[in-house]
């Protein structure tokens, strides 16, 4: 069962434009409360090693929790909801501090009211 903050592997399919795509890791959002329920589309924001200095970018630094290798970049940007049939596996969690982090910018880009 997944669990929110969740890092999975997952194919994101063919790019259009700047939009993340192909193989990555993400970040599982969806509440808890509707992954206890086993849906089958969750939302997820993609990872990347690209390091830019985007406000709606979070860091997440790579530790046993997570199984991340390298310093990565949540993209708060490019929220998309995703099939569970596109995941690969699960490396690991985030954590709650980086979870809130990253939800707290997608509701600023969101533009949903703290």
């Amino acid at each position: 069962m997944l669990t929110s903050g969740d890092v999975v592997d997952l194919d994101l399919g063919l790019p259009e434009g700047r939009e993340a795509g192909f193989r990555h890791p993400a970040v599982v959002v969806t509440a808890q409360r509707v992954l206890d329920a086993q849906p089958t589309v969750i939302q997820v924001v993609p990872l990347t090693t690209t390091i830019r200095a985007f406000a709606s970018e979070i860091r997440v630094e790579p530790d046993a929790a997570n199984g991340l290798q390298q310093n990565s970049a949540a993209q708060s940007q490019h929220l998309r909801a995703v099939s569970t049939r596109r995941i690969e596996r699960v490396r690991g969690n985030v954590g709650s501090t980086v979870l809130s982090q990253i939800r707290a910018t997608i509701g600023l880009i969101l533009d949903i009211p703290s």
